[in-house]
């Protein structure tokens, strides 16, 4: 998971790439990077590590020049967090020259490692599946030009040809020196990726690209539509757009914890609200409480927030309950699913949240988180609530158990690290400490997220084991658990 930010501007655009990761920043906060482009195509970099507020000094904006341009916020899920040499974006200089960032995940990052040293003849600096991306994007470019200038034809072909390459999911932004700008999305649109446009103060029109809807919107952009799966788009130096088609089979399956937990409630991605999710998930998630809990017997429900709080609100609504918030939350501190380490998340969870004992004092309470990955966060919220004074706890999650990696951008490397993986229900309950734990069904949150939408699929892999590009095999899985232990 990563925020990823692109723009085709009249004049220049650093201040604005600056301002969209600003909003992005929830999508990854290990690093960040902006480049932008001059027309003469002479780029400018600047990446560091951290959040956006701190990376980017005045000289770093000062020498960022140029009307086209394109940034990043980082998640680590391969490589190292702390490598400077992974902060994106990552360039090549032949053909051209490219920058390029990137938001997913690669599946085949082995093969495409060997193949790249031995047939491509490209040598690779680090792990980052990203340097992967762009320098197979850089190779089939350089195979399909056939004379000195690029065209729209020749590069269309060299995505097809990446998709052809490349497995696993991605969302991606290129700069090509002197030409313009290029986005474009795998063929199963797994991570988001927003199309946007505005009329210019000096005539014509710019262009944004980025990860979530309010990125655009806060940019007085008119959202287009979404990047399709397996599309690519051109926006050439003038402003011009060009799109293609470039897989063979393209078929949306968006990912669902984009809309369980790491999307911003005011975003719209696939044509579906994620605010509106989020309280379908409550309504559903209501209806499988009273089955399995003595609802007569809670006093209050309360979020885990910020993302758990339009489900919970429905709960209560739905359940005749009274809502309550007992968790202040301390907004200088990152989110904690995203932290590196273990050892990061559980100092992070009392910095981050405080139980109010006069709303815990005596009561039995439900607590609504959006999804209980490794249970280290749940497990002390439930200690803090029964610290405050609570009498009962019972601790429901939006989400689905999570019993298997999500191998898409999201760090769930390893099953043992899950603490649904290989138990019941009951037994979680009693690993974490809740009197009872509720969770989602699967096909409850799959209808939450579906309703009124024409999509008819969704990537569910962390909750069913079902990987939709169908080439994760129990062999990768495991090369994948081994390479993140060691």
């Amino acid at each position: 998971m990563c925020g990823i930010v692109g723009m085709v501007g009249q004049g220049s655009v650093n201040q604005d790439i600056y301002d969209s990761l600003l909003l992005l920043q929830h999508r990854g906060q290990d690093s960040t990077g902006i480049a932008t482009a001059e027309s003469d195509g002479i780029f400018h970099i600047a990446k560091a590590r951290g959040q956006v507020r701190e990376a980017f000094r005045t000289r770093d904006m000062r020498e960022l020049l140029g009307s086209v341009g394109l940034g990043h916020v980082r998640y680590a899920t391969r490589g190292t967090a702390g490598n400077d040499q992974e902060a994106q974006p990552f360039y090549v200089n032949a053909p051209y020259g490219i920058v390029l960032v990137h938001n997913g995940n690669l599946t085949n990052t082995r093969e495409l490692t060997t193949e790249l040293f031995r047939t491509d003849r490209r040598h690779l600096n680090t792990t980052s599946d990203t340097e992967l991306l762009v320098n197979v994007l850089a190779n089939e470019l350089q195979q399909t030009i056939a004379g000195l200038d690029l065209d729209t034809e020749q590069l269309f072909g060299a995505v097809r040809r990446v998709h052809g390459r490349v497995e696993g999911s991605y969302a991606a932004i290129a700069l090509i020196a002197g030409y313009g700008l290029l986005a474009f999305r795998d063929p199963h649109g797994i991570r988001p990726l927003i199309l946007g446009t505005r009329k210019a103060a000096s005539g014509g029109y710019e262009w944004m690209v980025a990860s979530e809807s309010l990125v655009l919107e806060n940019g007085d952009y008119d959202v287009v539509r979404d990047v399709m799966p397996g599309e690519a788009i051109f926006i050439d130096l003038e402003g011009g757009l060009h799109t293609r088609q470039c897989a063979d089979d393209p078929r949306l399956v968006p990912c669902a914890f984009e809309y369980v937990y790491l999307a911003r409630p005011d975003s719209i991605m696939n044509g579906i609200s994620v605010y509106e999710a989020r309280l379908r998930m409550g309504e559903r998630l209501a209806d499988t409480i009273a089955k399995h809990t003595p609802v007569d017997q809670i006093d209050v429900v309360m979020p885990i927030p910020d993302s758990a709080r339009p489900a919970a609100m429905q709960v209560a609504r739905k359940l005749g309950i009274e809502y309550r918030e007992g968790f202040y939350k301390n907004r200088y501190v990152g989110r904690t699913f995203i932290m590196p380490g273990q050892a990061v998340r559980r100092k992070s969870v009392r910095q981050k949240l405080n139980a109010m004992s006069s709303e815990f004092a005596g009561k039995n309470v439900l607590l609504i988180d959006d999804s209980i990955v490794r249970g280290t966060t749940s497990r002390q919220i439930i200690e803090m609530a029964r610290d405050a004074g609570a009498t009962s706890v019972t601790f429901a999650s939006a989400a689905p158990p999570v019993r298997f990696p999500h191998v898409y951008g999201i760090n769930m490397p390893s099953r043992q690290e899950l603490v649904a993986h290989d138990r019941t229900i009951p037994e979680i309950a009693a690993e974490l400490g809740a009197d009872h734990i509720v969770y989602q069904e699967v096909e409850d949150l799959k209808a939450a997220i579906l309703e009124d939408s024409e999509i008819d699929d969704l990537d569910l892999s962390c909750f069913t084991g079902d990987y939709v590009t169908g080439t994760v095999s129990e062999e990768y899985l495991a090369w994948v658990e081994g390479a993140q232990a060691s």
